[in-house]
């Protein structure tokens, strides 16, 4: 009985989970407790998602009511099949991060602001969860400032004072896009009277017929765009990942930016729906024509980047536009493929960051020269990261072969074929950045400091070698997340307004 009531409740457990634990990190004040209490509330929420994940198989979409209140007059969290994906993604991620914080951390952030941190990276986590859980828009613009404004903290609290600069400049741009979201939110509140999302969806006039929900559309796709970092709206994102901490460029690399997608898709084909955006709007060419231009202006400036980390960055801006390509053509196969690299990017941008993290801990530098040799001290964590690599070129029996194999075949069954042979080209760039990174680390004389560095301690390479093991394992075992996702390209797909 008490079971069958804690899985009634799931929906609104995985949030208010991490937000209640946030501020108990506050009290607990010591390091390691606050620590030990974040990694079991995360693993918690992780628990949560993956529950929600096999209950969607058996029920379907759960909408939860709070309060008893039915929408549109009450608040409702919706789970659907593309929202479960990104829960999973969120929270997993969230999970393993955790327990390679605690020496990363430790190493990296002063010990007086070590509960901070903690409480940060739950409302973090907590913020990321509501924006994908919410059925209703502003809660959705709620749970989102949640996210950036502790995010924002987090990326302050690297020891490098251009942290602070990245920080601010990511305050910046994301209430900028924030400020976009809320405007259209308010727009569509105009003309439709409701929040509720589904409710919306319902109530918006006929495509073309009503100049505010195109005005809504713009403001709406471009807070969106803002916060995925598509280009040229990915300003803030280099910075942010080469100054924040460690781990919080890990976690947010691979989350952040995946529920700024997952807003795009919610909003283009739940609530406006599919014949809207790329029938009454262009919104499929535009897609397409920014794809392009990220993956190859990303990963031309990636080849020429020292700073590994700020190397990464650029290359996520250009894997970024292989989602948004996929979203752009519009198909069951193409949104099908976005999903598909949005968990698996996750995984492969987790896992190589991460690795970058234990470097930084034994060698105090992610340059290029001062990995110079690094492989013969620490091979674990450069194995870690040649696969990781070697998933982001799209290797075979890598998950990066698995999201460009139905990225190319999406391009192909559209009839967008010069597409499909735009993202092999685009691998050959990827091939060239990260042949850099591992010519210079095996294959020359250790420089001063890789020569002083010793292994990773295994609390960061074992985390690490979960993603970078994910890679592996879902690369040569796609089923899983290959009909997930078909099954949430068609369900978005089908949605109409």
């Amino acid at each position: 009985m008490i079971f069958q009531s804690i899985t009634q409740h799931l929906p609104i457990l995985q949030v208010v989970l991490p937000l209640i634990a946030a501020p108990l990190c506050v009290l607990l004040r010591r390091p390691a407790l606050s620590w030990l209490f974040a990694l079991a509330v995360t693993w918690a929420s992780f628990a949560i998602s993956i529950a929600l994940f096999i209950q969607l198989e058996h029920v379907g979409t759960i909408v939860y009511e709070l309060g008893g209140w039915p929408a549109p007059w009450g608040i409702e969290y919706r789970i659907g099949t593309t929202s479960a994906i990104v829960l999973v993604v969120v929270s997993g991620i969230g999970s393993v991060v955790m327990p390679f914080a605690k020496a990363s951390v430790t190493a990296e952030i002063e010990p007086a602001r070590h509960y901070l941190f903690y409480t940060c990276y739950l409302l973090c986590l907590c913020g990321l969860l509501g924006v994908v859980a919410t059925g209703d828009a502003f809660n959705l613009f709620v749970f989102l400032e949640i996210s950036s404004l502790s995010s924002y903290v987090l990326i302050g609290m690297g020891r490098d004072r251009r942290a602070l600069t990245a920080a601010f400049q990511y305050l910046i741009v994301g209430t900028i896009g924030a400020t976009s979201i809320v405007i259209g939110i308010g727009l569509l509140y105009l003309v439709t009277g409701s929040l509720n999302m589904a409710d919306i969806a319902t109530r918006l006039p006929e495509p073309g017929t009503n100049r505010t929900v195109l005005v809504a559309f713009a403001f709406l796709g471009l807070g969106a765009a803002l916060k995925l970092a598509l280009f040229p709206l990915h300003v803030w994102l280099p910075n942010v990942y080469t100054y924040a901490p460690s781990a919080v460029t890990a976690f947010l690399a691979a989350t952040a930016t995946k529920v700024g997608v997952y807003i795009l898709l919610r909003f283009i084909f739940t609530v406006f729906g599919a014949g809207f955006a790329f029938t009454a709007m262009p919104l499929d060419t535009m897609l397409m024509a920014l794809a392009v231009a990220a993956m190859f202006a990303a990963s031309a400036i990636a080849i020429f980047e020292n700073n590994v980390k700020r190397m990464l960055a650029y290359s996520s801006v250009a894997q970024i536009g292989y989602m948004v390509l996929g979203i752009g053509f519009a198909t069951v196969g193409g949104v099908a493929a976005g999903l598909i690299h949005l968990f698996n990017h996750a995984l492969m941008k987790g896992g190589l960051f991460m690795a970058l993290g234990c470097i930084f801990l034994r060698a105090g530098s992610v340059r290029r020269e001062a990995m110079a040799g690094i492989a013969r001290t620490m091979p674990w964590t450069m194995a870690a990261f040649v696969l990781g690599g070697l998933s982001l070129i799209g290797v075979p029996l890598t998950v990066g072969f698995i999201s460009k194999l139905y990225l190319i075949r999406a391009a192909f069954e559209a009839g967008l074929w010069p597409f499909g042979v735009l993202v092999v080209l685009s691998s050959l760039l990827a091939v060239a950045y990260v042949w850099r990174v591992v010519e210079t680390a095996y294959f020359r004389e250790p420089s001063t400091e890789a020569a002083r560095a010793t292994e990773a301690p295994l609390s960061m390479l074992l985390p690490t070698w979960v993603l970078i093991g994910a890679c592996v394992y879902f690369g040569i075992d796609a089923e899983l997340t290959v009909d997930t996702a078909f099954r949430a390209a068609t369900s978005l797909l089908g949605a109409q307004p």
